[in-house]
């Protein structure tokens, strides 16, 4: 019978020498191979482990219920910020209001980048939006993120080294496997109708699109942030405030440069 992979999530109550050993020997007692391990809080440490059947992890789950040692967390089938937190030893930021958005600050770019990039993996339509002040790393992290996803990415609109703003695609350019990128700011402030056309022809694409400046793309457009599937924040630091200034937007589209994110 195939193993299934299983996510198993623990708080140290009471650390002494030896803990982990005595819970991997447990694992192995129950024939429940670790996969991976790693902390992903203060205080925590999370496992991805496979077990033949459902049976094996009730009994792991009500053994470890008895232990003072440690409490459990999550015991579930692991979700995709689950593998990422084992993966890079620390939780994605989740708003707790609203949970399509995630937080990243600049020093995460390899967990953001991680984290787009199984998203770009997953088929069919996707519409991804990212927030955060100029330089701060937007544009990069979706192009490495295309990388390793192995997309070709399409800047619809950008002003990544010079402002593009395109009214047309060529035949090959339409294919689901493509990534679009656009940036809301250029595509409503200085797009005219044909770029437009082109940008709702793009949203109905069966495709991954990620925008840039999401609230004013909504803003000026008959989209709404209901209409994404994600969105993402980035900040330099924790408590940076992300706005837009209409005079610093004006600053910024008239400037070849005023979006360079590398």
């Amino acid at each position: 019978m195939e193993k299934t992979e299983w996510y198993l999530e623990y708080e140290i109550q009471k650390n002494r020498p030896g803990l982990l050993g005595d819970i991997s020997s447990l694992l192995g007692m129950l024939s429940i191979n670790i996969v991976t391990i790693n902390g992903v809080d203060e205080g925590r440490r999370g496992l991805l482990i496979l077990a033949k059947d459902r049976e094996q992890i009730q009994r792991l789950e009500s053994i470890l219920s008895t232990m003072d040692t440690i409490k459990i967390i999550k015991l579930r089938e692991p979700k995709l910020r689950d593998r990422l937190a084992v993966r890079h030893g620390r939780y994605i930021q989740r708003d707790a209001d609203d949970k399509k958005t995630f937080r990243f600050v600049r020093d995460e770019l390899g967990l953001l980048v991680d984290f787009m990039a199984e998203l770009f993996k997953q088929e069919g339509h996707k519409l991804i939006g990212i927030r955060g002040m100029p330089r701060v790393g937007k544009t990069e992290s979706i192009v490495a993120s295309s990388v390793c996803a192995n997309k070709r990415w399409l800047f619809v609109s950008s002003t990544l080294l010079k402002q593009t703003i395109r009214n047309q695609l060529i035949e090959d350019e339409y294919s689901d496997d493509n990534l679009f990128i656009l940036d809301g700011i250029v595509s409503t402030k200085r797009g005219n109708e044909r770029h437009l056309q082109l940008v709702r022809e793009i949203m109905r694409l069966p495709a991954c699109k990620v925008v840039e400046h999401p609230d004013i793309f909504v803003q000026n457009t008959e989209y709404t942030l209901k209409d994404f599937d994600y969105i993402i924040e980035l900040r330099n630091h924790p408590d940076e405030e992300i706005v837009y200034d209409v005079h610093e937007n004006n600053a910024f589209l008239d400037s070849n440069f005023g979006g360079f994110d590398f």
